[in-house]
């Protein structure tokens, strides 16, 4: 049986269709690359916001039609399965189930244990949605062949209660996957060949809480670096008030840990953290980002936030910007706020109209974009480790500098001697510099 693979969403749904993937392997079936070429067409869903829930609808449409699924449509001249998994099946698999007949079968983010089974069983329509919470454990992942990069999820679920966000209904509580796993997982990775792991939850700063009564992310770190083959350790989503001193200790000590840390803050607003629900305020997030800095002379900090939110001001807009432009945050990204129903949010008064939203991203964004170009101009003439992403010819190559994770910071494009290949890590000078991207050559 063939089956096909589409996923969309983050890098937790990137990896949730690596073990899919793995687990239909080890029953017979083929991973092929094309839809054209599927028996089965799986689509990974992401219904995280509204721009995400309109994508995933749409993906699947077109997968439908191709497959002539509808009573407008061809029929194919085979049975094409179309299967529809993640967060937006999780979240609104009866509304789906009614308004989208093309689709075959429903699972949701926690049913990926049952999925393989059923497929190879079921010839009907036979949704799998709520049926419990999966077993975090060691699984095998199929991973794209000479991968240099591969995501490790060290923890599934959310405890906090933001007031904008839907994953605790979604993925459930916060649980953690057991230490001896997440390091079994990691050497399986280093041995096929991967030398950047990228450590993902939805709270990487609670590792092991639940299981051990502490957190232990810091010991999971130490015992990660010392997997031979791994190189580069970087830290996704790790939120402001879990940087503990031993969490900064850890990544100011152990050389394989990149000097770069994803730290979701949302805004700086008291005001709007506040209506967020957030556990941190202004002065915390600036205290944490002060000592990440002190202790960590060239740490790089990526963080995101989330504009228009009900309640936000025109005050608290400013005073997010004056926030970007005086602690000039290395790697920054925003969104417009959207109702999700289902979130505390929704049922808040002070909405603000989308377009105000949207306004308010785009401006936040102009502010970074200046300071992402002043400081980008500062590495000209100075030498960065690259990973290679992309042999775009043979003398010309893309990678990133142990600052950037991949698909969401700065890229290198550098010239250099033929030969290099993807996942070679090569010394780069920096000759040019703009918004969001560097160019250089590879030198000695």
């Amino acid at each position: 049986m063939n089956i096909y693979i589409d996923t969309l969403g983050c890098a937790k749904n990137e990896y949730d269709s690596q073990m899919l993937a793995a687990s239909l392997l080890d029953r017979g079936c083929r991973i092929v690359v094309s839809p054209e070429d599927a028996d089965i067409i799986i689509v990974n869903t992401c219904g995280f916001i509204e721009a995400a829930k309109r994508e995933s609808i749409e993906r699947i449409l077109e997968f439908a039609e191709a497959a002539g699924k509808g009573s407008d449509n061809e029929a194919t001249d085979k049975d094409i399965k179309i299967v529809v998994c993640g967060c937006l099946a999780e979240k609104y698999h009866e509304e789906l189930a009614k308004e989208l007949p093309e689709v075959d079968m429903f699972f949701g983010v926690n049913d990926y244990d049952d999925l393989p089974d059923r497929l190879m069983e079921s010839s009907d329509k036979s949704d799998l949605v709520g049926s419990g919470l999966d077993d975090l454990r060691y699984r095998k992942r199929k991973i794209e062949e000479n991968a240099h990069y591969a995501y490790l999820k060290i923890a599934e679920g959310c405890d906090n209660a933001c007031s904008f966000c839907a994953i605790p209904s979604i993925r459930g509580p916060f649980r953690s996957k057991r230490m001896e796993d997440c390091i079994k997982e990691a050497e399986d990775m280093a041995s096929i060949g991967v030398k950047e792991l990228i450590l993902i939850a939805q709270d990487t700063s609670q590792y092991g809480k639940d299981l051990y009564g502490e957190v232990r992310l810091p010991q999971l770190l130490q015992e990660l670096c010392k997997i031979e083959g791994i190189e580069w350790i970087r830290l996704l989503y790790v939120y402001d008030n879990g940087i503990t001193d031993e969490l900064i200790e850890v990544l100011k000590n152990e050389p394989k840990i990149c000097k770069y840390i994803d730290m979701p803050i949302q805004h700086i607003s008291d005001n709007v953290l506040k209506l967020m629900r957030r556990a941190s305020r202004g002065a915390s997030v600036k205290a944490t980002i002060d000592k990440l800095r002190a202790e960590i002379p060239d740490v790089h900090i990526r963080t995101t936030l989330l504009v228009g939110s009900p309640g936000e001001t025109e005050d608290d807009i400013a005073e997010l910007l004056e926030f970007i432009d005086e602690y000039e945050i290395d790697r920054l990204g925003a969104f417009a706020y959207s109702d999700e129903d289902g979130t505390a949010a929704y049922d808040m008064e002070g909405k603000n109209p989308q377009d105000v939203c949207e306004a308010r991203r785009d401006l936040v964004m102009q502010h970074q974009r200046e300071v992402s170009e002043r400081n980008n101009i500062k590495t000209i003439g100075q030498t960065y480790d690259v990973i290679i992403d992309e042999v775009v010819e043979d003398n010309l190559y893309t990678g990133r500098t142990r600052y950037d994770a991949p698909e969401i910071d700065c890229e290198v494009t550098f010239t250099g001697p033929s030969g290099y290949k993807s996942g070679d890590i090569v010394k780069v000078k920096i000759n040019s510099a703009y918004e969001y991207d560097l160019e250089g050559e590879a030198v000695e």
